[in-house]
């Protein structure tokens, strides 16, 4: 065997065995005590990993100038303002039967080396020391107004079912429930809402008392109180800085927590300093079920609005959704006390400062025709019109999901990225890209992102007051016309149909047109009757010299079955001389029945067509199912007959004239 040479305590290798390796050559130093090491970058400022985690992450600090209350000429101090904004928070999750609120503090129970000082109990009067319980004895951890980033980490750690897209939007399950339960949500009716708000038949409203709203919202505290963490958001609704609400949301999950902070309005570093005591507060208690024994409940949901106590609690369901459209019926009631006029409507302004509404139920096209290159987006979905003009009441947009396209729907495509919620959606396992066409979890898989990411969005989301008002329809029965022109008393007649007809049942043969009627275009959202937002349209296009617009974009030249879908291309040029003001100088004629104008002719669009007569083939048939409609709009219509606004029921009957007459 090959001597290496160990006998002499010395290691080397043969020249010849080195394989044509380079000798390493090393020097002395002139100082033999220095370590040789790689000086290319300054190590770091760090002795163990806990260190130098430390270091990865600076803290917060306030970057704008505190303009908290003075108390004698003396600004309120960082600590001071913290302490009161704690003080806050626990006085929302406050037990109304032990009258305190609990003990909370700021930052993850996690990260316990992060964590400050705690902040006492807010005591609203004298406690019996001796009636202490667990969970007055725990610390509530408040994470509070968290970033998109800080709330991607705690779903993704905490949250089972939250993975981050191929796009880099977070995608979350909402449990068993995947849309809104109507039949589960409850107004407290008491002397505040007795008159004010429509009850009875055909109304959204189903009531509650007082005492059980009570007994809901202790069950909501309590669980969340219970936790060790719950998120906190404190934010506004309504763009006109003049109206602007305050919302708290105190919610159990980070994907509500983002949900809400894209959906509201999210406040500067400077507005959240002077925040303060929220005008309406919501207790999402999420998976934690209501008491089925407790009086007026129905089942394992309850989603119950005080608007006295300005309070709304959610029970027995995680979709997102609640969140978003309580708060719209609570502006449903909030804003026309202030005579301005909520709306569930898209809206948009062109270059000109002209601004268009757009209102329609499902499969309507309003969020195809809203969304306009050539034009500003002011919102998608819900508004309020004052005497200053109009503003979003959202932060952010809802964008159904299903079917998404790039080549249809560039910009909602688009703003699916980091940030965005992405609601029950399926994606595939490893490159966790998104199959927007699997129906497996739910038909309505939904995106919520900012506003923002819409490019030609307008912010401030605010503009003029409207110009036109247009009123979408999908006929499925083929015999509303493309366009129409509407009086004000007919503006108000379709604003409180509310109608399209979707075509039912289309796997079982089923081939017949539904009609579908929804009050103001969102029956399950206002809070006063039908007739009381109508006539405040309809005052405010007075006023305002806006024109009212029917659209129809759905069937021609017979029912569905028989007739074609009306194409896209022609209605979005009758869109355009809308916005443009060329449709207003057409000539007219007036149809039978419904009694609309329509016009004579329209660039760009076959003439034929705008009469739906002509493009039937069979002139009776046409007839019969223009008098069927009729009938199915005068039925639907039956439920506001009795209603009267104001002193008389001279614009009841001015009303009902400008429907069908025959």
């Amino acid at each position: 065997m090959a001597s290496n040479g160990a006998g002499n305590g010395e290691f080397s290798f043969d020249n010849k065995r080195r394989i044509g390796l380079p000798k390493i050559q090393t020097q002395k130093t002139e100082d033999e005590n220095v370590v040789c090491h790689d000086d290319s970058a300054t190590p770091v400022k760090a002795q163990t990993l806990d260190e130098l985690h430390s270091l990865q992450k600076k803290k917060s600090a306030p970057t704008t100038p505190i303009k908290s209350p003075h108390v004698f000429g003396v600004a309120v101090s960082e600590e001071e303002r913290q302490k009161q904004q704690l003080q806050s928070i626990s006085a929302s999750l406050a037990s109304l039967t032990r009258e305190t609120g609990p003990k909370v503090v700021k930052g993850d129970p996690a990260r316990q080396a992060e964590t400050p000082k705690v902040q006492q109990p807010v005591h609203h009067h004298p406690t019996p020391s001796l009636n202490i319980s667990d969970s007055g004895l725990k610390f509530t951890h408040i994470l509070y107004n968290l970033s998109p980033a800080e709330l991607y980490e705690q779903a993704i750690k905490y949250e089972k079912g939250s993975f981050i897209t191929s796009s880099g939007a977070l995608a979350t399950l909402s449990g068993a429930k995947t849309g809104r339960s109507p039949r589960d949500k409850r107004v407290v009716r008491d002397e505040t809402t007795e008159d004010d708000l429509w009850w009875g038949k055909g109304s959204p409203n189903i009531e509650m008392d007082e005492q059980t709203f009570l007994i809901n919202r202790e069950r909501a505290v309590d669980y969340l109180c219970s936790l060790e963490k719950v998120f906190v958001n404190d934010q506004f609704l309504n763009w006109d800085p003049n109206n602007r609400i305050k919302v708290r949301i105190v919610s159990a999950r980070a994907y509500h927590s983002l949900f809400m902070h894209n959906m509201c309005i999210r406040p500067t570093p400077e507005e959240l300093e002077d925040f303060g005591t929220p005008d309406f507060t919501i207790y999402n208690a999420g998976q934690f079920p209501c008491n089925r024994y407790t009086h007026y409940m129905t089942s394992s949901t309850s989603i119950d609005i005080n608007l006295a106590r300005r309070e709304m609690v959610i029970l027995g369901t995680q979709y997102a959704g609640e969140m978003k459209k309580g708060l719209f019926g609570v502006m449903h009631y909030l804003m026309p006390k202030r005579q301005i006029l909520s709306l569930h409507s898209g809206c948009n302004m062109g270059k000109e400062g002209d601004v268009a509404l757009f209102f329609g139920l499902s499969g309507t096209g309003k969020t195809t025709l809203s969304t306009d290159h050539n034009r500003y987006l002011i919102g998608d979905d819900e508004h309020c019109w004052s005497d200053h003009g109009v503003s979003n009441i959202e932060g952010g947009c809802y964008a159904k999901c299903i079917d998404l396209a790039r080549e249809k729907e560039p910009d909602i495509w688009n703003a699916i990225k980091f940030g965005t919620v992405l609601e029950n959606v399926v994606f595939e396992e490893h490159a966790r890209e998104v199959d927007y066409t699997d129906k497996s979890v739910t038909e309505n898989t939904r995106a919520a992102y900012p506003i923002e990411y819409i490019p030609n969005a307008k912010i401030p989301c605010v503009g003029p007051h409207p110009k036109n008002v247009i009123l979408l329809a999908c006929d499925a029965f083929g015999v509303l016309p493309p366009v129409s022109k509407l009086n004000l008393a007919q503006t108000m007649y379709h604003f409180i149909s509310g109608y399209t007809a979707l075509v039912a049942g289309t796997e079982d043969g089923i081939k017949e047109p539904t009609a579908t009627f929804s009050a103001c275009f969102g029956a399950a959202f206002i809070m006063l009757h039908p007739t009381k937002y109508a006539a405040m349209l309809a005052e405010k296009m007075q006023k305002h010299g806006a024109t009212g617009w029917l659209v129809n974009t759905g069937w021609s030249g017979g029912s569905y079955g028989s007739g074609s879908r009306i194409k896209l291309a022609y209605t979005r040029k009758i869109i355009d001389a809308i916005h443009s003001g060329a449709l207003l100088k057409a000539e007219y004629k007036k149809t039978e029945v419904f009694g609309l104008e329509i016009p004579t002719a329209l660039e760009g669009v076959p003439s034929e067509i705008l009469d739906p007569v002509n493009t039937w083939p069979d002139k009776k048939a046409h007839k019969d199912t223009l008098l069927k409609l009729g009938g199915l709009f005068r039925k639907n219509f039956e439920v506001f007959t009795n209603y009267k606004i104001g002193s008389d029921s001279n614009l009841t009957e001015e009303i009902l004239a400008a429907g069908p007459n025959f």
